[in-house]
């Protein structure tokens, strides 16, 4: 079985005071709308469980009936940071769930071809995660303000969602670093943790997150350009 942990529980304070992304419209339907559209439609996931914020769990509901999402779908509330979202999130998973996708709600424009790609991946080497190679030159600076050197950008990857995982490798993982009390903005950081391999899936496609307000032109005319 294989289940997918979207998480939706996060303020998104980037961008802006009292706005909360998930929820703003772009190409005719809130942002969280078009991320589950995804993982319901795709044919290789059974089940999705959706980490939000506690009191949220009616609109959500809402969504669903509006957008007659059918597959097979429930709620988890949140925790303090997205770590601790996501261990609650793995915390529900079906008994028999094996493989399992996280995904970053805010990212609407994941093909159905990258869920499987990460999904195949996952099965061969336990974890993986869709990235793109990095193509701009990257700079490193000590204070912010000067350059201190040029970093070789053809050893970097740009990693994004989903991360997709044997149930049992991301559940080690997590609890490693809970164990250390380290926090984690992403899942493959804690494989590294307990040595686990990586495998980057490239994104054929753009592929990007909602975090502030330049990024909802982009990411509209992605979605309509693919509807």
């Amino acid at each position: 079985m294989i289940s997918a942990i979207l998480v939706a529980a996060g303020k998104g304070t980037r961008m802006g005071a009292n706005v909360d992304k998930l929820w703003l419209e772009v190409a005719g339907r809130p942002v969280i709308a078009h991320t589950w559209r995804q993982f319901n439609d795709a044919a290789c996931v059974d089940e999705i469980i959706l980490v939000v914020r506690d009191g949220m769990q009616s609109h959500f509901a809402e969504l669903a009936e509006k957008f007659q999402f059918k597959k097979p779908f429930r709620f988890v509330v949140g925790g303090a940071e997205r770590q601790d979202s996501v261990w609650n999130g793995l915390e529900s998973l079906s008994p028999k769930t094996e493989i399992v996708a996280i995904q970053d709600a805010a990212r609407p424009c994941t093909s159905a071809q990258l869920i499987a790609d990460t999904i195949q991946a996952a099965r061969e080497t336990g974890a993986a995660v869709a990235a793109q190679q990095v193509t701009d030159t990257i700079k490193e600076t000590a204070d912010g303000k000067l350059i201190s050197r040029t970093v070789d950008r053809s050893k970097l990857w740009s990693v994004q969602t989903p991360q997709t995982f044997r149930v049992e490798v991301i559940r080690r993982a997590i609890a490693a670093a809970r164990a250390k009390n380290l926090i984690l903005t992403d899942d493959t950081a804690a494989c590294e943790l307990i040595g686990q391999p990586v495998q980057l899936v490239k994104s054929a496609t753009p592929n990007p997150k909602v975090t502030v307000p330049a990024d909802l032109p982009f990411v509209e005319s992605l979605l309509r350009e693919r509807r």
